[in-house]
């Protein structure tokens, strides 16, 4: 289990978390699949022949359906593992799904990319020597997932993070970024 960021001192004064919420997954997934539910029940019913059932049945159904499976992925071993990202002055630190936290000065960052990847926001973080790279506990869970960065020319790894479930969301840590990395 990683650090949570209230026990980490932050690097500078000016700080901005962005963290992962349960919460905030919970209510987009059931929001999701209690539209998805609403909309596809009734033109199965009418493909299969169905008698009507009154809207506010399928509605019902639709939301206990969307509890169900929002509340399990919710609970979920994936869902459970924490990512936070926090940036500041001092640089910038992350801890994706349940690893330690690492801190990396704004000059050791050679590139940052908050992307897409099917249904994710993907955030890489391409230092410019691994060496740089600070542990910000003395736990022994491991840095942040890395992956070989194929697009960097040098054939520098990144680190990687999900953040489909960080709150302020995606935009909101794009353009702090691009403040920051400026």
């Amino acid at each position: 289990m990683s650090i949570p960021p209230d026990e980490v001192e932050a690097p500078a004064d000016d700080a901005v978390l962005f963290r992962s919420s349960p919460w905030r997954t919970f209510a987009l997934l059931a929001g999701a699949l209690l539209a998805a539910y609403a909309i596809v029940s009734p033109l199965v019913a009418l493909v299969l022949g169905a008698p009507d059932d009154p809207w506010w049945s399928t509605l019902a159904q639709g939301a206990v359906v969307a509890v169900v499976v929002a509340g399990a992925y919710a609970v979920s071993s994936r869902a459970a593992l924490s990512t936070w990202v926090r940036a500041s002055s001092g640089g910038l630190e992350l801890a994706a799904q349940g690893s330690d936290p690492v801190l990396l000065a704004w000059p050791d960052i050679d590139h940052v990319v908050v992307r897409r990847d099917g249904l994710r926001t993907v955030l890489d973080v391409t230092p410019v020597d691994l060496d740089r790279v600070h542990p910000v506990s003395e736990e022994d869970e491991g840095w942040p997932a890395i992956r070989d960065d194929e697009t960097d020319p040098q054939g520098r790894p990144a680190f990687t993070a999900d953040l489909t479930q960080v709150w302020p969301g995606p935009r909101a840590l794009r353009r702090e970024l691009a403040r920051r990395m400026r």
